[in-house]
């Protein structure tokens, strides 16, 4: 009876602590990459009752979910994302709610842990914004030319407002006027003249089209030398279109008169717009709609015996197993690929909870009869003995 009545408290210990991480599990369900546990009940050797005898980590995804938040990231497959503490201890975590801090290093919202990808040299490193935050000017080197001209033309045709840019990112604005110089028959003749901001001419040009009406294969294109101001000098090439091909400037009897210029390149000092991380796990910078480039990539870490895993403050994994870790890439091998302004969310199911919940009661109230019956036994066996 005393044997019960002890094993009945243990019993009573062990589906408290079982409850305790199932309550763990249910007030986590909102945390991002929250993984549930599972209590690990056993025997106590001698017919001593029972206890917990350790957790497990449950190893399945959660459902992903998007934020639209830039920096929002979530593995869709296996592996980590990698933090790193002041210490320089790494750390490893599903939940990939991270932010750019005020130096431009991409950290963890919750600990401000850095976020680890890889540098040029393929080693670990923190992703950091900074050496890409602006873009220096580049300068403009082609000017490509489309549309029609006629051999009928009697003014000549002026395109304003071709802005280019110089070595110093400055926009220079030039013109340019095609007068036609042929007879009125085909092939047709034009006079070039590219002329900057202040009407003066800095290049001419002989454009000359085949019977077919596109530029000649020696006069399709030209190349001419400006200097703008303590700018470095430099050459700008103006395309007329591809000899036989209709892809620039053609010219034929009966049309009307339309060119556009559009410049090809060249931009001044510019500053990042927009950042997103691609399934690979790359940092995508857009600068302008035509100025885009590549930044650091995430690391992922594969761990080995997930279920030996624990969480630590509800975000961090922990355990033995974490120093075998192996270091991968995105999309690559068995490491899952990313999917950028999303969460995944923990993978709790509450319907399991409440029937593991369910059978924990039940198994406390039967630990808690057990032990009243023990003790009715007790007393009605130290009242007979009293009483004979």
């Amino acid at each position: 009876m005393f044997q019960a009545l002890f094993n009945s408290l243990s019993g009573l210990f062990s589906f408290s602590r079982g409850l305790n991480t199932i309550s763990n599990n249910v007030s986590n369900m909102n945390t991002p990459g929250f993984r549930g546990s599972d209590a690990f009940f056993e025997n106590v050797r001698g017919g001593l009752g029972s206890r917990i005898s350790g957790e497990g980590m449950r190893t399945e995804p959660g459902d992903i979910r998007q934020t639209g938040n830039a920096t929002d990231m979530a593995v869709d497959g296996d592996g980590y994302f990698i933090l790193r503490d002041r210490s320089g201890e790494l750390h490893y975590t599903r939940a990939g709610q991270f932010r750019f801090n005020e130096k431009g290093v991409l950290v963890d919202t919750v600990s401000d842990y850095e976020v680890m990808g890889y540098d040029g040299d393929g080693n670990l490193a923190a992703i950091d914004l900074t050496p890409m935050r602006t873009l220096p000017p580049e300068l403009t080197s082609k000017v490509n030319f489309k549309g029609t001209l006629t051999p009928s033309m009697t003014t000549p045709y002026t395109i304003t407002s071709i802005d280019v840019f110089d070595s110093n990112g400055t926009a220079r604005r030039l013109s340019a006027v095609f007068t036609r110089t042929s007879a009125n028959n085909m092939p047709a003749e034009f006079n070039v003249v590219i002329k900057d901001s202040t009407d003066a001419t800095i290049a001419t040009h002989t454009l000359k089209f085949d019977t077919l009406g596109t530029p000649t294969r020696e006069t399709n294109e030209f190349t001419a030398q400006f200097a703008f101001g303590g700018a470095t000098p430099q050459p700008v090439t103006f395309n007329f279109g591809t000899p036989g091909g209709f892809d620039g400037i053609y010219s034929f009897s009966g049309g009307s008169v339309n060119v556009t210029a559009t410049v090809a390149d060249g931009h001044a000092i510019l500053g990042y717009n927009d950042v997103a991380f691609d399934e690979k796990g790359v940092l995508q910078l857009s600068y302008s709609a035509k100025e885009k480039r590549q930044g650091p990539r995430l690391a992922l870490a594969s761990l080995p015996n997930e279920s030996s895993l624990k969480l630590d403050g509800g975000r961090l994994v922990s355990g033995p197993s974490v120093q075998d870790k192996e270091l991968g890439r995105p999309g690559e091998s068995r490491y899952g690929r990313i999917v950028g302004r999303s969460l995944e969310l923990s993978n709790i199911d509450l319907t399991r909870e409440f029937a593991d919940m369910i059978i924990i009661q039940r198994g406390y109230q039967a630990s808690s009869r057990v032990m009243t019956v023990s003790n009715e036994m007790i007393e009605q066996l130290y009242n007979s003995t009293r009483g004979s």
